[in-house]
């Protein structure tokens, strides 16, 4: 078992803790330190039980406030894990019909006529210009 002194609100005190617990030990006191020292700044020297007692009241309503977000975002994650699960295991859309309009094989015809025209007509416009 280890001994270490830490200090909450300008007071030191000799703590046991088991080997290795020593840096969350340390981490923690400095929590209760930071709520000690707010409470000395505002009402100066309080008896050392208040002092404890209010620091430690006032980490359990932040520990608390915490708690509450963490359920609430808990809460939203088992909603949008359990959407995405449901998207992900739906069947998958139907695909899109697109049709396409389908051009007649009697203007196809006029067309390609058409065409062979143009080219006639300048083929006689070629010669005209030529000779």
């Amino acid at each position: 078992m280890a001994d270490i002194t830490i200090t909450i609100g300008g007071r030191d005190f000799q703590v046991a803790c088991q080997e290795g617990e020593e840096v969350f030990l340390r981490a923690a006191a400095k929590f209760l330190d930071g709520e000690a020292s707010v409470l000395t700044n505002q009402f100066g020297r309080l008896p050392e039980g208040r002092m404890l007692l209010m620091a430690g009241l006032m980490l359990a309503d932040k520990t608390a406030g915490l708690q509450e977000q963490a359920r609430d975002l808990e809460e939203k994650l088992a909603a949008q894990t359990a959407e995405f699960e449901a998207l992900k295991n739906a069947p998958a859309p139907e695909p899109e019909r697109v049709e396409v309009p389908v051009i007649p094989t009697s203007v196809v015809e006029t067309m390609a006529e058409i065409a062979a025209r143009a080219e006639s007509l300048a083929d006689t416009v070629d010669e005209k210009k030529a000779g």
